[in-house]
């Protein structure tokens, strides 16, 4: 029986292809949000859909000082960039490309926005409301704690 040669994608490809998922992800759904939420509408238990706009990063940190915040946010997507291209692989490359998408994905939406927001709408409970890019960013940073717990590297030394 003839092998297969396994498809081995560089590290930085597949931290790049997460975060263009995340991206697509995220701008779908916030326009999803934008163009179909109301009023809040309960899915289920503690989940609820409200449309919520912030002008802050996370948990509306900054919110009175935008151009700090946007600056701040800037800078901080710059480096995840880079580190992107020298990501190591597994777990860290998926870490990384959450992070970027997410990022990115907020970036983006605070850019094309009028007033310069972000769109939320995903409520869990009295968790402060967020989106698909929040989550990535959040998932992304807990993927690479638990690397860094374990020892596992995060980057490539060569």
């Amino acid at each position: 029986m003839r092998r297969l040669p396994l498809v081995v994608l560089k590290p930085s490809l597949v931290a790049g292809l997460v975060a263009a998922t995340v991206v697509g992800g995220d701008e779908w759904s916030k326009a999803w949000a934008r163009r179909s939420l109301g009023e809040p509408h309960q899915v289920l238990g503690p989940w609820w859909w409200r449309l919520s706009y912030n002008s802050g990063a996370s948990f509306s940190l900054g919110s009175h000082a935008p151009v700090a915040t946007r600056v701040g946010v800037a800078l901080a997507l710059v480096g995840v960039v880079v580190g992107l291209a020298k990501t190591a692989p597994g777990i860290p490359a998926f870490g990384i490309g959450l992070v970027t998408g997410g990022g990115l994905g907020n970036v983006i939406d605070r850019l094309t926005s009028s007033t310069h927001v972000v769109t939320d709408f995903v409520s869990l409970g009295s968790f402060p409301t967020f989106n698909v890019a929040d989550a990535g960013v959040t998932l992304g940073c807990v993927m690479m704690l638990v690397c860094v717990v374990v020892r596992r590297p995060l980057w490539r030394t060569r």
